[in-house]
């Protein structure tokens, strides 16, 4: 009863490999202009909190030049 049960077909051959190409250069000057640029944006978005902090430990650096009038009469 081999008619139920087909023969399997051959194996297609296995191709040449081919050669791989050349990896790409670790120091060449794309990548070292890119590093720079990368850093760069880095060292520009580096500004930390105390340029953004006005008061110190003793209160307001600045003395107050305004005054708000008030409901009772100052």
């Amino acid at each position: 009863m081999s008619f139920l049960m087909p023969k399997m077909p051959a194996m297609p051959a296995i191709p040449a490999p081919q050669p791989l190409p050349d990896p790409p250069k670790y120091d060449d000057a794309d990548r070292a202009a890119e590093t720079a640029a990368k850093q760069a944006k880095l060292r520009a978005g580096r500004v930390g909190r105390s340029a953004t902090i006005l008061t110190s430990a003793s209160g307001l650096e600045d003395d107050e030049t305004t005054t708000k009038k008030t409901l009772l009469g100052g």
